[in-house]
């Protein structure tokens, strides 16, 4: 097969860019592949809104309270991650990650719900949008069906995005401590720290796997990347979260 780029001349594979490319990274390949749908998920009204303050209490409690019921999807998928990491470093830096997620912001998530008033119900069983589902499913077939390198390829830019869009710092701090926490969770150095050595472990595993096995990885990543918009418009619009049929990973 002849390597070719797509209409804004990204090369469609990681051989040609890394060809052209100076200091060529894996992970940059991929996020340019998943454009105009990276520069949404990054800068969408959602996001703008929650860093300003204006963001709706209805919009931010539907999308909290789907978030939390996908955290459990998102434990399980790094739990995955560890079992396959090829080196005792990489297994420790994956559990350290989980202990953030099952302890400072599981306390975020209880306060936020606190005060945003979810009911009990829509804390441990709630109604899942598609997005959400879909969401859920990408990452479980991406663990159970790949491997160390399919696990990264979707949560590198699950995790990559909130980085992006919590880091530029908001002109005022928003006034409700849910939504200036919730940002700043995903703006500390730690976080920050950590994202870099997740896609320092997708740029070493991708550039090592076949081309086949690259454009699997493309594919989960810019899927990924679709999801992520899903799931703010349905934070954003209540007939999204329950429209349509659930979408294909």
């Amino acid at each position: 097969m002849t390597d070719s780029t797509d209409d804004r001349g990204i090369p469609d594979s990681y051989q040609l860019y890394a060809s052209e490319a100076t200091d060529p990274r894996f992970t940059d390949w991929l996020r340019q592949r998943a454009e105009p749908t990276w520069s949404e998920a990054v800068d969408h009204q959602f996001t703008r809104q929650l860093r300003a303050g204006t963001l709706d209490d209805d919009a931010f409690r539907r999308y909290l309270v789907q978030d939390y019921a996908f955290v459990g999807t998102l434990v399980g998928a790094f739990g995955y991650a560890v079992g396959d990491a090829p080196t005792m470093d990489a297994k420790s830096r994956l559990t350290d990650f989980l202990g953030v997620l099952t302890d400072d912001e599981d306390d975020y998530f209880a306060r936020a719900f606190d005060a945003l008033d979810v009911p009990e119900g829509d804390r441990t069983d709630p109604a899942l949008t598609p997005a959400t589902r879909a969401f859920a499913d990408l990452l479980e077939r991406g663990a159970r069906q790949g491997g160390y390198a399919e696990t990264l390829a979707v949560l590198v830019p699950a995790e990559w995005i909130y980085l992006s869009w919590a880091t530029p710092d908001p002109k005022e701090e928003p006034e409700q401590f849910y939504l200036a926490e919730w940002r700043e969770l995903h703006a500390i150095p730690a976080f920050e720290e950590f994202v870099g050595w997740l896609r320092a472990e997708l740029d070493r595993e991708g550039a090592a796997v076949s081309t086949r096995r690259q454009s699997r990885l493309e594919r989960l990543f810019r899927r990924t990347v679709e999801l992520e918009v899903a799931f703010f418009d349905a934070a954003l619009d209540p007939q999204e979260s329950v429209a349509g049929g659930e979408p294909a990973w």
